[in-house]
Order: structure tokens, then sequence, then C-alpha cells
């Protein structure tokens, strides 16, 4: 199933995102994280792909693991930094034989060592090179990118990063995930400036539930979002204590998302981190509003 099909739905979605293991010896338990958030039968699921291919490894199983087994639609994430076009081409194949609709491509995060090599023999610089690539492919992939509420942390400014986000879905993208948000009036704001820059295709708001103190400084690393002072009282307050924490991190995002309802959005996307019962606690507490 085409994601852009979903989207056209006129009723309220919730989604998942994970991510497969790092190294060979946890596949099995991720493989079973990522079951158990298949079994809540979200409206979908993104399965991760690592820089350089790094952590990559794995994303095609799980994807392809979570469509036959439990009937959910999948999204299989591309990144192209570093690599070459046979790399790339052999992917897209790979992608078609598993029998996977939906790409989300993405350049990648440049880690340390990429930062320190050749750009200048990469064949791919930034995501509009992988969209364009994938459009080429003569594959029928629903193809989905990315996008910053605020601003994307290599950006001069925000005018110059929606100039680049308007070129990227004139090249092919068909919607578009945004990265996390603490503050949903940032995405209000966000979404009138993309429309007014002609920019019309489906906004999928990426929430992400904080369960422990230590992830904060990560995704302020990470994203630079901004954190409101409502979020650091709760992380002042309860981050010391784990369990108190994860109950008011999961109470936050679900806060987030009923108010992302509230005001228009249908369809919100959490970065469940592999957490079975973390997905599982924000379905539940909004069970009568998504009628599950």
């Amino acid at each position: 199933m085409k994601l852009t099909k979903l989207f056209e739905e006129d009723k309220l979605s919730l989604s998942f995102e994970v991510f497969p293991p790092k190294v060979d010896t946890n596949f099995e338990s991720v493989k079973h994280a990522t079951e158990e958030i298949a079994k809540l039968h979200p409206s979908f699921m993104s399965v991760t792909y690592g820089a350089g291919g790094g952590t990559s490894k794995y994303t095609l199983d799980i994807a392809e693991n979570i469509k036959k087994m439990y009937d959910v639609p999948t999204l299989a994430h591309l990144t192209c930094v570093s690599s070459t076009k046979e790399t790339v081409h052999a992917k897209i194949e790979e992608i078609k034989a598993a029998g996977i609709a939906n790409v989300m491509a993405l350049r990648g995060d440049l880690t340390p060592e990429l930062e320190a090599s050749d750009r200048s023999k990469w064949h791919y610089h930034h995501a509009i090179d992988l969209v364009r690539e994938l459009k080429e492919s003569n594959a029928d992939f629903c193809i989905g990118g990315a996008c910053y509420p605020e601003i994307h942390p290599e950006s001069a400014n925000q005018k110059e990063d929606i100039k680049y986000l308007k070129e990227k879905v004139d090249a092919g993208c068909e919607f578009l995930t945004t990265q996390m948000f603490f503050d949903n009036n940032l995405l209000y704001n966000f979404l009138y400036k993309i429309r007014e820059a002609g920019i019309t295709v489906p906004i999928i708001p990426g929430i992400m539930p904080i369960t422990n103190a230590n992830q904060v400084d990560r995704a302020i690393k990470l994203s630079g979002s901004f954190m409101p002072q409502r979020f650091k009282s709760l992380v002042d307050k309860f981050g010391s204590d784990p369990a108190a924490m994860k109950q008011a991190g999961i109470a936050y995002a679900t806060d987030q998302i009923i108010d992302l309802y509230a005001n228009g959005i249908k369809n919100v996307h959490v970065y469940s981190m592999n957490k079975p019962d973390v997905a599982a606690k924000i379905q539940s507490n909004l069970s009568d509003i998504l009628g599950k």
C-alpha cells in the first residue's frame, strides 16, 4: 500500500518508527521488539537506515517481516551519503524485490569520518540527488523525505531551508515527515510558511517521546530542537526518577499528539525507538480518539 493513499483518507492515523540492530548479535531482540510494535497494527511502520549503510544491513529484513507477518504497511529508509551509484542501484533493486512500495529518501547523517572525507568523490551530496535517482529507477515507489519545522542545522536560515525543500518536492518527494519538535506552535508556523511557498504535499509530524533524561541532550544535539519551559520543568521534576520520567514523557508526547489532531493534523508519526511498551501506552492513551 502506498502511503499517499493512507494520507488521502479522512481519518486519523498513528504510525511508529523502528531501527535495525547496530550489531548482528542484537538482530533477534530487535526483530522481536519490532514485531511487538507491529502487533499494535499501526497505520504504518518506518524502518531506519544508517549513514553510509553502517546499520542498514537488516533494514529490509525487518521491513519485509513486518509487512508479511502482520500486514502492516512499511516505509524503508534509504540514505545516499558517500554511497556509489552502484550501491544505491543495488539497494533499489533489493527494495523492489522485497515488495516494499514506500521509500524514505534521506542524505544520511555526516559522521566524523564522512566529514573528513573527500566529498568531491561522492556521487550523492543531498537527499534531492537520491529522490531523482529513485524517480529515474523505473520503480513505482512512493517517495518520502524529511523536513525541519525549526531549521535544518546546516541551513543559513529558514527561508533557504524552505527553498531547498520545495526543490526536493518538485523532484518527486510525495510526502514529508518532520524532525522531532516539542512545541506544536513551531509546526503550525512552519506549515503556514511552506504552504505559502507552494509546498502542498502531506506533512507528517514526527513526535519523540522522551522517556529518560539522558535523551534530552541527544535530542538537542541531533536536531537543535527548542525545549519549551513546560518540558524543561518536566525533566527537572521527574528526570531523576526513571519510572516517573517515563510516565511523564509519554504523557507529554500524548498531549502533543492530541493537540495536533485537534488542530486538523490527521497523520502523526512516533519515533518509538524500538520500545513496544512506549508505543503501546501512547496508542492506548489515544484509543478512543483513534477508534481502536
